[in-house]
């Protein structure tokens, strides 16, 4: 029978850290119980989950690739979520922190690195939306309120709903304005989109238009 691998010795600031975390979590989330029903909006909250999940972003862009002729917008915003899912599942694998112990097991569409909680994967896509929608490729500046209000309302759903402590958003919204500046780094221009549609379709999908 093969040994078990020993438990990882966190160095002692950090665990110490870690648990200030948890303990300052637990606290802020018994404050806003106190103030607020937060059973009452517990759906509400599962709505933002979905909202910023990444299966459904996947799905639009593979939907606005071949629906709508902005190759820039489609092929960069699919850049943007696949190295999000990239960097969160290496970085949930390699600190594997665990989530809060009152966390409900009710997510939406889980994956195996999902049982860990550091970063949030929610937070980084949802600033790396916000910062892609009102900067990199910005919609009508009559959208950037909203898209910043939910960018903010999911983040701070994460911890309310005991999915993340708060140093997971918080490190998750660092990292989201990271993947932010990397993915401007990369952009790829209107030609470039378009090439790439082209060779991984094998036509331009808007060629008879």
């Amino acid at each position: 029978m093969a040994s078990e691998k020993p438990k990882r010795e966190l160095p002692s600031a950090l665990k110490k850290t870690l648990d200030l975390d948890i303990k300052i979590t637990k606290e802020f989330v018994e404050a806003v119980k106190n103030k607020v029903p937060l059973q009452n909006y517990r759906q509400h909250m599962k709505m933002l989950e979905i909202s910023c999940h990444g299966i459904p972003w996947l799905a639009l862009c593979m939907l606005g690739l071949y629906s709508f002729d902005r190759p820039e917008l489609w092929v960069n915003l699919l850049v943007a979520l696949l190295l999000d899912i990239v960097v969160v599942a290496v970085t949930k694998a390699f600190t594997r922190r665990r989530r809060p112990a009152y966390n409900v097991d009710d997510m939406f569409m889980t994956g195996s690195v999902d049982k860990f909680s550091f970063p949030s994967g929610h937070a980084t896509r949802a600033i790396l939306l916000a910062v892609f929608l009102c900067s990199l490729y910005p919609l009508n500046f009559i959208f950037f309120l909203p898209i910043v209000a939910w960018s903010l309302t999911v983040c701070v759903s994460r911890v309310l709903l005991g999915r993340h402590h708060i140093l997971d958003v918080t490190g998750g919204i660092v990292i989201g304005l990271l993947e932010a500046f990397v993915v401007k780094q990369i952009w790829l221009s209107e030609d470039s989109a378009r090439y790439i549609i082209t060779a991984l379709g094998g036509e331009d999908p808007w060629s008879g238009a």
